[in-house]
């Protein structure tokens, strides 16, 4: 590898590894960011970007993008986990750098995050601070899901109990979102990587926690910021990302919880999802319909279409 900042002998400290679902131009803004990053790194780098399935161009954009290492094009829409497993495996540095294509990283957020999981021997996942186009901070961190968890979302306390992502200093956190996480890739190998079971959401919850058990933990690191654009979750919400939503929290509390834990995790979350659609009925600028599609379907995961249908049919389309 010849990297930017880095020559051939140069043994690679980190790897990006970007995942692309049919979004060219968010892809190649996002890895102008990296290569902005790349340039202004004291160890060496490498990018690697795994499109998924895409017929928009994404492919000829990454492989004409100078900072692109390799690209893997895979001839049909999979999911997240299993995408990010084999870029994680393919990878070759001490660290490997999941981002989504929605993903702009921030002058210096690399480095920090590099930083944090440097620091902290102890630490497998370092996770960025994710803002909205417009500069707003999104929730990005937040404790597992128990039955605890799901009842502060009852009372109305999510925000102050469940969201971790809050502060201006490195905090450990039970788990952050994965549209920019740094990975120490020895203590994702020794715990088998993501696991494909999930096929979109969750996945890195389960992630997490599997590294927990192990010894491992999990910080947030508001001194590396990525805008997060979000575009795979824009709009309404649609039918079958809610379901696709529900499905992977189901998997999460039937992996992890026992059955009488996740039966009351599962009603709780579906008695918050409720109260907010009813307030919604009568509060301006919110959705009842969407709150209510949430509680429906986190009592009945199994029903309705969810994405991993939706990327079977794409696939059989081609």
């Amino acid at each position: 590898m010849q990297g930017e900042n880095g020559g051939a002998q140069d043994a690679v400290e980190l790897t990006y590894c970007v995942v692309n679902t049919s979004q060219r131009e968010l892809l190649v803004a996002g890895l102008d960011a990296i290569a902005r990053e790349r340039a202004a790194l004291p160890f060496a780098t490498e990018v690697l970007v795994l499109d998924n399935g895409s017929r928009d161009g994404s492919v000829e954009a990454a492989r004409a993008h100078p900072t692109v290492d390799e690209v893997v094009a895979v001839g049909e829409r999979r999911g997240k986990a299993g995408n990010d497993s084999e870029l994680l495996r393919r990878a070759r540095g001490r660290f490997g750098l999941l981002l989504n294509e929605d993903s702009e990283l921030m002058p210096g957020s690399t480095l920090a995050l590099w930083r944090a999981l440097t620091d902290r021997p102890d630490a497998a996942l370092a996770g960025a601070r994710l803002l909205r186009p417009d500069g707003t901070p999104q929730a990005c961190a937040w404790r597992f899901p128990t039955p605890l968890s799901a009842a502060a979302g009852v009372v109305g306390m999510h925000r102050l109990y469940t969201v971790q992502s809050r502060g201006a200093r490195t905090r450990e956190v039970d788990w952050c979102q994965s549209a920019a996480l740094l990975v120490r890739r020895s203590a994702a190998a020794a715990a088998g990587y993501l696991d494909p079971a999930f096929f979109v959401y969750s996945d890195e919850v389960d992630f997490a926690r599997r590294l927990r058990d192990a010894g491992w933990r999990s910080l947030y690191v508001p001194a590396a910021i990525a805008v997060h654009h979000e575009q795979l979750a824009t709009g309404e919400a649609p039918r079958r990302r809610i379901v696709q939503l529900a499905r992977g929290r189901d998997l999460y509390l039937r992996k992890h919880l026992s059955p009488a834990a996740a039966s009351l995790t599962r009603w709780l979350t579906a008695i918050a999802y409720a109260m907010r659609a009813a307030a919604a009925l009568v509060l301006p600028g919110r959705d009842a319909r969407r709150y209510a599609l949430h509680a429906s379907a986190t009592l009945h995961p199994e029903r309705g279409e969810g994405l991993e249908e939706a990327a079977a049919r794409y696939n059989a389309e081609r």
